[in-house]
């Protein structure tokens, strides 16, 4: 049976490990231009159930629960410095995935949230906001509302078929999840942010920085939800930067904004 990590590209050279989480509705697939641009680090995403070669396994609707086999998955990774980057509803799980690594003693060297309102920003949405529980069409609409979605795909009955049911899932996690009062974490973490995006403000992302004793530095780029896509360069070069092994400039201040 597959596994949580996979593995496009690896760099048995990179000094650090970079693992991956993908967003509500996506797979490991949309981390595959990462690893083989990331030529210096090694790059691993993790696959939730449901999709791609995980199609046909019982889907997992608990930020947690899926932190917790990732987090096992992760055990003979470790053997070097491992950072976290999570897109949207993978930034949730990449959190509680570095709250399990600190309680064992292993807290990641780096944590990357990108596109996500902090953990404990999230009270709740309106009935109109939540999708999860909504026809298929609501649903949809919703995933284009937020792109990064292919449109075809979700106007073919078939793979509509195949893809809504993940997709929903992924949704429950995210609108069901309550954030759990714990300690802070003492990791460095840097948020990503776009301008334009319809779901997350920059006020709201910064409140990540609630949430570690660490140094925290947010930066803002011009797009939508899914900026990462055309700024995957400029991401890149942001992470290496925070997590190179060499001195590095003097600390960012807490808010940069990447197109001023």
């Amino acid at each position: 049976m597959p596994g949580w990590i996979r593995t496009f590209q690896a760099r048995p050279a990179a000094a650090t490990r970079l693992i991956c989480f993908p967003h509500a509705g996506g797979s490991a697939a949309f981390y595959r231009p990462w690893a083989q641009a990331a030529t210096d680090v090694d790059v691993r995403i993790a696959e939730y159930p449901g999709r791609a070669d995980r199609l046909f396994e019982p889907l997992v609707d608990d930020a947690r629960e899926v932190a917790r086999a990732v987090t096992e998955a992760l055990g003979p990774l470790l053997d070097r410095p491992v950072a976290l980057f999570g897109h949207s509803m993978g930034a949730t799980i990449a959190y509680e995935t570095a709250r399990l690594l600190a309680a064992r003693g292993t807290p990641p060297a780096h944590l990357f949230v990108s596109a996500s309102r902090a953990p404990h920003d999230r009270p709740g949405g309106s009935p109109e906001e939540v999708l999860h529980d909504k026809p298929d069409d609501i649903l949809v609409a919703g995933l284009v509302r937020l792109g990064g979605t292919d449109t075809e795909t979700l106007a073919d009955p078939q793979l509509r078929e195949l893809v809504l049911p993940y997709v929903r899932s992924d949704f429950r996690l995210l609108e069901c999840y309550r954030h759990e009062p714990g300690p802070l974490l003492d990791v460095p973490i840097t948020a990503f942010t776009a301008d334009a995006d319809p779901v997350v403000t920059s006020a709201q992302a910064g409140r990540w920085a609630e949430l570690t004793t660490g140094a925290f530095t947010l930066r803002v780029y011009p797009g939508d939800h899914f900026y990462l896509v055309p700024h995957q360069d400029a991401l890149l070069a942001a992470i290496r930067e925070r997590i190179a092994d060499r001195p590095g400039p003097p600390p960012l201040p807490r808010r940069d904004r990447a197109h001023d």
